[in-house]
């Protein structure tokens, strides 16, 4: 769509419209952007990748992949094993930004351990970007809107970005908060609000996220044994065993809510491994695989147990599935490190497909 010279308006400030903005901006008349949460929006800093580098990633691509298997979110980046309160208030800050001026996830997934855990460090850090926020916004009262404060650092999807906060220094874009004055209609000439107040628009983008995780499944009409359908076995969030496999739906696997941080990384040992759990069953002269509703019971315990004190169960998010009217509000996806769940399903292999039954 041609957006020269119309007036614009944006609604969500998530990932994709942080990185959807800075890019329209200059090309529409006039942009009004509808923010009901702020965000802990980070600098990306990407740059052109010289001869030597590509030349480096592509030689070591075996090193590389080795080493985000081994991180906890399998990620090329390892946590400061100190904590941020063992440290001096100028080792602490020298440590905030240098990491700051790096690029991609760096800033906080090479930091201190404890800025990603709920607490005073995680606190401390959040604090230190939010003023980061206010140092690139001019308008103190634009930025503090800008600005988050009712959720921990790292508790959503960190949206990553390249000149998303000088966008509102530019006279032809205007924030409006509908956490203060909500949305209640879209009229022939815009939005309005609750207040009365109406924006005229040409043209409107809606980036209001998507249902995460079990969203995609629930769209298929999935039926098990005795005509069980998944969506209503997820009605009150996922029931599965580690994330792959539920009772009922036999030569059914899952792999997005078995998977953990990086995906694409996480994901590829997990398809391995689904792989080598058809062959066994094709090889030991079997027809059929599913999950024992004990093993299924006890998976759905732990990700109850393990998931209360985590940094991703503490916000209003897609990890819980909060994002979506009505949807359960439950971790979608395991609570374990990525090499944690690698050792969990070499386990279940070592113990003979220990918590599936095969027929």
């Amino acid at each position: 769509m041609d957006l020269a010279g119309k007036r614009v308006g944006v609604i969500g400030t998530g990932a994709t419209a942080v990185q959807l903005i800075p890019e329209i901006v200059g090309e529409v008349a006039h942009l009004t952007v509808f923010q009901r949460t702020a965000n802990y929006c980070v600098p990306l800093r990407n740059s052109l990748i010289d001869r030597e580098t590509q030349d480096y990633i592509k030689s070591h691509y075996a090193e590389i992949i080795e080493q985000c298997l081994s991180t906890p979110g399998s990620f090329m980046h390892e946590f400061d094993t100190r904590s941020a309160l063992a440290v001096s208030e100028e080792e602490k800050l020298e440590q905030y930004e240098r990491l700051w001026a790096e690029p991609g996830f760096k800033k906080w997934l090479s930091n201190f351990y404890d800025i990603m855990m709920p607490g005073e460090a995680n606190e401390d850090y959040a604090e230190f970007v939010r003023n980061k926020i206010r140092e690139r916004v001019h308008d103190p009262e634009v930025a503090e809107k800008l600005v988050p404060k009712n959720h921990m650092f790292g508790s959503k999807r960190l949206p990553c970005e390249s000149g998303y906060y000088e966008v509102y220094n530019r006279d032809d874009v205007l924030l409006v908060d509908v956490r203060e004055d909500p949305i209640a209609r879209l009229t022939p000439r815009g939005i309005q609000l609750e207040s009365g107040s109406e924006y005229e628009l040409d043209v409107i983008i809606f980036a209001t996220g998507y249902d995460a995780v079990t969203g995609p499944l629930n769209l298929i009409h999935i039926q098990g044994i005795g005509g069980e359908v998944l969506k209503e076995k997820f009605a009150n969030g996922p029931r599965t065993y580690m994330g792959m496999s539920s009772y009922g739906f036999p030569n059914l696997f899952t792999i997005n809510a078995a998977s953990v941080g990086n995906f694409p990384r996480s994901a590829e040992p997990l398809v391995e491994w689904v792989t080598d759990a058809i062959a066994h069953v094709r090889d030991s002269g079997h027809n059929r695989i599913t999950a024992t509703p004990e093993a299924e019971e006890a998976w759905v315990q732990h990700m109850k147990d393990d998931s209360e004190n985590i940094l991703r169960t503490q916000a209003d998010s897609w990890f819980v599935g909060a994002n979506i009217p009505g949807k359960a509000r439950v971790l979608l996806t395991a609570p374990d490190t990525a090499p944690v769940m690698r050792a969990k399903r070499a386990e279940v292999v070592a113990n003979g497909y220990e918590g599936f039954s095969l027929d």
